[in-house]
This record gives C-alpha cells, structure tokens and sequence, in this order.
C-alpha cells in the first residue's frame, strides 16, 4: 500500500488514534472516549487527527479497529434476551458450571450470573451419542412451539447447545431451521459454528456470550461503516480478533465473540514486531492506560496464544471465577489498575486501588470534568511526574489543586499521612500489583521475568514501567516512539486469519498420517475460502497446524505446533519438548492423545515501519526541570524534563529525569540512566 493506513482503539478513557504511511507514523491522536456512541469519538478523533496533520481521508487505504465493546457488554449485562436450547437434562449446565469451587474454604464464593436465566433455559428432547450416532431424535414440534412463545415473548436471541454436537451437528442445523421458519426475527447460534470441540459448560457459555452481544456489535459496527463512509474513508473496516488477525465487518459481527479482546491484542502484536526489528524475540509486554493494565509474554518474536478465556471474574487473578469465553485469544493477564482506578481506604482500613475506574466520564478529579475520587492519575500528577500544562501535549490542562485536595480528603487524612506519601502509596500499591501479576503469568508459562525486558506502552504505562521492572527484577524497560496510541498502531500489523477447530480425540498411535492431513486439510480449505472472499490472493494464505494433546488420564491439554511428515515421531517429540518447557520434566510411561486439531489460517502480514516518520526536531533536547518525587532519595529532587522530539539516537539521559511526548511520558528514577535507541525507542536500565 502507498495511501495511509488507519489504526484505532477505543479503550475505556481513551480512544486511540495512530496513521502510517510507507514512512512510519505521521500522525497520532488521543480523544476521550464516547461511551453512549462509541463510534462518534472514532469518527471525530480521526476528523481532527487527520486535518491537524493536513492529511485526506481518501487517502486511506486500510482502516483497522478494535474495541471493547464486547468485554463491556457481557461484563454490565447490555446484550440481547436470549434463551438456551439444551438437550434434555442439561439446561442448567450454565449454572452448574464445572462443580469446581475456585476458593476451596471460602464460604460467600461468588460466581458471575448466567447470562441466560433459568425461566429461558429449556430442554429439548433429542440426544446424540458421543461417536455421533443417534441415540433420541429431535423432537421438530416442540422446538417449533417453543420458537413462537419465544418469538411471541420478546426474545431476541437463542443459543443452541446440544451434547456432542461438536461431532454431528445435524440436530443443530435442524432446530435452527424450524426456528427461523416459525420465527425469523430471532438470532440464532449454535455451538456447532461458534465452537465446535469438547468440553461442554464452555462450549455452551461461549455460544451463549456470542448471540448475547451479536446485534449489539453488529448495530455498532454499521454505525462506525456509515459514519467512517461520511467522514471521506472509502474502504470497509477491518476489525482486530482477539487472537491478533483481523477480519472483514461482516465475519466480526458474525462472530463478535472473537473480538472479545481486541484492543489488547493490538499492543502486544506492536510489542513483538518492534521487538524483533531490534533482534528481541522474547520479551514482556505490558500495556497500562486509563481503565486496565495487560501483561502479555512474547516468545520467539510472537504473542503466545491461548483458547481458554474468562470474562468478569469476581477475583481478578482466580482462574474459575468468571465467565469462560472459548475462542482464541492473545495470552495476557488484565487487572484492573489503569490511570482512572480509583483509591480509596477499604473496611480493614488499608489502602486498595480499583478496580472500579472513573474513566472518561467523569474521569479523574486533575481532569476537571465532575471526578471526585482521587485516582491513580491523580497521584502521578501530585508526585511530578506528568506536567499538568502539557497533558495530551497541551491539548488538557490539569488540575494540581484539585488531585491534592481529593488525596488529602479520601486518602491522607483518613491515614494521618502527607499528601506527597498517600500519593506515592497509590503509585508503588499499582506498581507491586502488577508486578505480582507478571511473576506469576511468566512462572504459569515456564518463563523467568528477571530475565526478560519489559516492553511498555499505553497511556500509563511508561510513567509506571520501570517501577514494576525494578519489583520483577527485570534488566530494562523499554518505552517505543508513539507508547500512548501504540494499540492502535499494532493493529496495523496484524494479517487477515481466523482459528478452525475440531474435536476427535484419539490416541497417536491409532491415528495414520493421512487421516491426519485429510482433518487439517478440510480446516484448511474453510480458512482459505474465507479469506479469498475478504480479499487475500488464495496463493498468499498460509495454515498453521495445531494439536491439543495429554498423558492419557490427563484432565487437561497442552498445544503442540504440528509438522508435515515423519508421522507419528515428529508430534509425538514436540509433545515432548513443549511438556518439558511447561513443567521442568516429562510425563509418564503411557499412551499420548489429541483431543482437539486446530488450524490458523492467515494472509500475509503487512509490511510497516512503526517508528516516527518526522525527522528529529531541531533545538536542545532538555526543556527545563521541576521537582519530583523519589522518597528513597529524600523525597522532592529536581528533575530534569526533557523532550522526546529532540532525543536523537545515541543520547543518553542519566535519572532523575522525565522524558515527555504528547501521549506519554517516561519517568527515569534516580540510579537508572537511558539510551535512544535507532528507532527512537528509549531502553532504560533499571
């Protein structure tokens, strides 16, 4: 492409905007986010960013977007009323869940509600054996009645979940034909298309979350169509999954569950495609703006993936706690500590900090804007970090007084302290949260987080970056050109794909290496064909193989890449290798399975330079000093501010010191020192 590519997120403060050219980025923009009309701050965001960098709309070429419209949604309970068709016996598969309780001794465990209440939850008499054969069949009249009461009620929407339905869904297709013959309005999913593998409370949670979002999302998508057509942009959206491809409108809306997390995925592809420009293939990405801060591993220059997900989890960091979600997802861990979490003293009287956000609306107490809790932001600002006269480059003034007096009321009064030290509480209590988060997701996936350089962007995140390296132990951080839009500026590195899956456990050695590639290739040839119809030459689609595999006794599975040839020996020695890198040592003497086949297909990855296109600006780099705060060094020491533009590579700024650009601002404490690296990236030593 020669015209401008167009990457944006709407986070849940911010919304994000980033535009490349074959040069780099021209042009970047930060707008709060419109939670009402989510795509009016896409559509106004790049109306401004554009003129003020005096480029044309249509000029753009590909336009990318991610959003958390669909996590939103399922976490404030916003999508459609939807009903559950079950096979006879297991409606209440919903509420049952797994029988695993995530909190062994605590007697008030909480659980999130079901989407789908149990008066829309109905048995359905019909019933298909686990080898796919008919055991009951479908009883076609009661699921025609059921879909005019139905109909005649108000429902919107209707997931159909029946047992073992990943391996025939012939009762499936059908109940969904007589529903849209007896009711047509309502929307149909059926586990069979959304997920089709084992694994029964999962599939149906995930088939439910699809449908329950789906005319929500594909409202919004149509709206941001019309309103980006408007604005100039010739060409159709394509929307970020979750999984780090990017899809067409229409597969998005289709399939909305896929872009659960969408925004994150973008930083972390950002993450790993500057990374390896620079010869870093393994890596810590963390990511921090106004509402949540995300850890993803980097390995071998890619984000790890994963199929098991879950959304609004009572407790953050307790697996079994939440909704589980399916599909495939980038790898992070989320906590819910942005610039917007609101402090506060907790029963106990100690200080917590969210996960409750103020986000954009009305946003921190410095924004000016109704906030009357004291946030994180808010302490950055007292502490010095962030120059209330040139936030968003000047485009936000701050209010100082305004953070001083809400710590001072809410915080520092209630625990006889100064404001300076409740401020620095809220700032290192974010910092030990998320370093704790990273320690654990790197260990979970056989890494050492001492030994990795952390990558960090986003708003927030380079104002906290080296402050959680310092509690990892981590050797360096390193902060890129353009940290507070860079999910925006990843998406634009992301190919068209999607993930195909099927359930057909076997063991290995029952299996021959025809059968094998006669599974992948009919995989394959649904990847390719979607992909041709969104636009990608049928010679550039690439498949990546994947097997879920385990010790036969096993209750879970790990994901091994799968060669060509050499059948059995290759899989079964990168089964090997993978359960050696997970856990320390090998299985035992028994036989090895494959529950689920997996394909990723994919088109060709764009070729784009995420770096700054405009040539160093002219002058002295260094704009003047203002006290910060570092109590290990006595408290307030006067610190040097420099600015980012004027940073040519090479240079070297020695700590205390603060380095600001428009979206972000890098805080280099006293002891670290860094270095301009040759994209512009600042690599700070901790």
């Amino acid at each position: 492409m020669t015209g401008l590519r167009v990457g944006v997120d709407i986070g849940g403060t911010f919304t994000d905007l980033c535009v490349l050219d074959e040069t780099g980025i021209v042009a970047v923009g930060k707008v709060l986010t419109t939670h009402d009309e989510p795509a009016r701050a896409v559509e106004e965001g790049l109306k401004r960013t554009l003129a003020e960098a005096g480029l044309d709309a249509a000029d753009v070429e590909q336009f990318v977007h991610g959003t958390t419209l669909v996590t939103n949604a399922l976490i404030e309970r916003k999508g459609s009323r939807t009903a559950l068709l079950a096979t006879a016996g297991f409606r209440d598969v919903l509420e049952m869940r797994r029988e695993h309780r995530y909190e062994l001794y605590d007697l008030l465990i909480e659980l999130p509600t079901p989407l789908v209440p149990r008066h829309l939850r109905f048995d359905v008499p019909e019933r298909i054996l686990a080898d796919g054969s008919v055991h009951t069949g479908l009883d076609e009249e009661y699921v025609a009645r059921l879909g005019r009461e139905l109909d005649a009620r108000g429902i919107d929407a209707v997931a159909i979940c029946f047992l073992h339905a990943f391996t025939n869904p012939a009762h499936e297709r059908r109940a969904a034909e007589v529903l849209q013959d007896v009711a047509p309005r309502l929307r149909i999913a059926l586990s069979s298309e959304v997920v089709p593998e084992i694994r029964e409370f999962e599939r149906a949670s995930t088939t439910v979350a699809n449908v329950y979002v789906q005319d929500l999302t594909e409202r919004y998508l149509r709206d941001l169509e019309r309103r980006l057509h408007a604005a100039g942009v010739r060409p159709s959206p394509h929307i970020m999954l979750s999984n780090g491809g990017i899809a067409t409108v229409d597969t998005a809306a289709r399939y909305p569950i896929r872009i659960l997390e969408s925004g994150p995925a973008g930083g972390a592809l950002a993450a790993s495609a500057i990374g390896s420009a620079t010869g870093v293939e393994d890596l810590l990405a963390f990511d921090m703006g106004g509402t949540t801060a995300k850890l993803c591993m980097i390995s071998g220059g890619t984000p790890l993936v994963t199929h098991e997900f879950e959304v609004d989890r009572k407790y953050r960091l307790l697996p079994g706690s939440g909704l589980p979600v399916k599909v495939p997802v980038t790898d992070m861990i989320e906590i819910g500590v942005g610039g917007g979490s609101i402090a506060r003293i907790d029963a106990l009287g100690l200080l917590t900090v969210g996960p409750d956000s103020a986000g954009s609306e009305p946003g921190p107490v410095c924004y000016g804007r109704g906030g009357t809790e004291p946030t994180v932001t808010d302490a950055d600002l007292v502490l010095g970090y962030l120059d209330p006269g040139y936030f968003l480059g000047g485009g936000m003034t701050l209010d100082a007084e305004g953070a001083r007096e809400a710590i001072r009321a809410k915080i520092a009064g209630p625990l006889g302290v100064s404001v300076e030290e409740a401020a620095w509480g809220i700032h290192t209590s974010v910092n030990e949260d998320m370093a704790n988060a990273a320690r654990v997701h790197a260990v979970e996936r056989g890494k050492d987080p001492a030994k990795l350089p952390m990558f960090t962007f986003g708003g927030a995140g380079p104002v906290h970056g080296v402050g959680v390296a310092r509690a990892l132990g981590a050797p360096e951080v390193v902060a890129p050109p353009a940290a507070g839009v860079l999910s925006a500026a990843g998406f634009l590195t992301a190919p068209l794909a999607f993930d195909f899956v099927r359930s057909e456990r076997s063991a290995i050695l029952d299996l021959s290496g025809e059968q094998v590639d006669a599974l992948f290739a009919e995989m394959e040839a649904e990847g390719g064909e979607l992909l041709e119809k969104s636009g990608v030459d049928g010679a550039e689609v690439t498949h990546r193989r994947i097997a879920e595999m385990r010790y036969s006794g096993q209750g879970y599975e790990i994901r091994v890449p799968v060669e060509r040839g050499n059948w059995p020996e290759s899989l079964v020695a990168a089964f090997t290798e993978t359960y050696r890198t997970l856990y320390r040592r090998t299985g035992p003497d028994v036989a090895i399975e494959v529950l689920n086949w997996r394909v990723v297909s994919r088109g060709p990855v764009p070729e784009v330079t995420l770096k700054l296109a405009d040539a160093v600006a002219e002058g002295d780099a260094r704009k003047g000093s203002r006290p910060a705060y570092f109590p290990a060094d006595g408290g307030f020491v006067d610190t040097a501010v420099f600015d980012r533009y004027r940073l040519k590579p090479g240079d070297r700024v020695e700590g205390p010191a603060i380095v600001e650009e428009r979206e972000s601002t890098v805080v280099v404490p006293p002891g670290a020192h860094c270095v301009v690296g040759e994209d512009a990236s600042l690599v700070v030593t901790v």
